[in-house]
Order: C-alpha cells, then structure tokens, then sequence
C-alpha cells in the first residue's frame, strides 16, 4: 500500500514537472487558440459538410459530383493546414511529443533496469 501511494506521489510530481515545461504550456496555448480560431472551426465544418456531400453523392451514384465534393474537400483541406495556427499547433505537438517520448523512454529504462537488478539479486540469493 505505501509502495503504491510513492508512486502515485511521483507519478503527480512527474505530472506536475510536465505540465509546467515550457514546450507543454506552448502547446497548450496554441491549442486553445486553434479550438477558438473562428476561420478553423469554419474550415473544420466546411470539410465535413463536403465529407458528407461526397458520401451522399456517392450513394446515389453521382460521380461527377462527387469528384466535385473531393476537390472540395481537399482544397478546404489544403487551406486548413496552411493555416499558421495549425502549422504552429504541428510543430508545438512534435515538441511535446518529443519530450514525452524521451521522458517515457527513461522511464522505461530505468524500469528495466531495476527489474534486472531485482532479478540478478534474486538469483544470487
């Protein structure tokens, strides 16, 4: 019991630690001004509704129409991630994802490490 509550313990603290990196508070700045942009949110019902046209127009056997839907689709598409917000939204996940992974790699290893640890102690006794 005590074991699982200094893990939990570090778990909140490696919580912390993270939250308060500057790459992870970028992030999540940029993200709520890419859920609040009015342009993206346009852009994002835009894509769906011609998502849903191109669905219908396939449905009923309209091929031309449903090309029409797709180069909608994929111009709205193109428009959304040139957008900055998306391009800085990108490149700010790629770096908390980048820590995340090198912060869980760690982890990982020292696990391992331990565990091996434990087993060469176990065999020697």
């Amino acid at each position: 019991m005590i074991e699982d509550q200094k893990i939990q313990l570090s778990l909140e603290q490696l919580n912390q630690l993270l939250a308060d990196y500057p790459a992870i508070k970028e992030f999540q700045e940029i993200q709520k001004q890419a859920k609040k942009n009015p342009r993206l949110l346009a852009l994002e019902e835009e894509i769906k509704q011609a998502q849903k046209e191109a669905v219908q127009f396939a449905h009923y056997g309209k091929p031309e129409a449903e090309k029409e839907a797709i180069r909608k689709i994929d111009a709205l598409t193109q428009e959304y991630n040139q957008h900055p917000v998306v391009q800085l939204y990108r490149e700010s996940l790629a770096q908390a994802n980048e820590l995340l992974q090198y912060v869980t790699q760690t982890i990982q290893k020292n696990v391992n490490q331990a565990i091996e640890e434990g087993t060469k102690h176990a065999s020697e006794d």
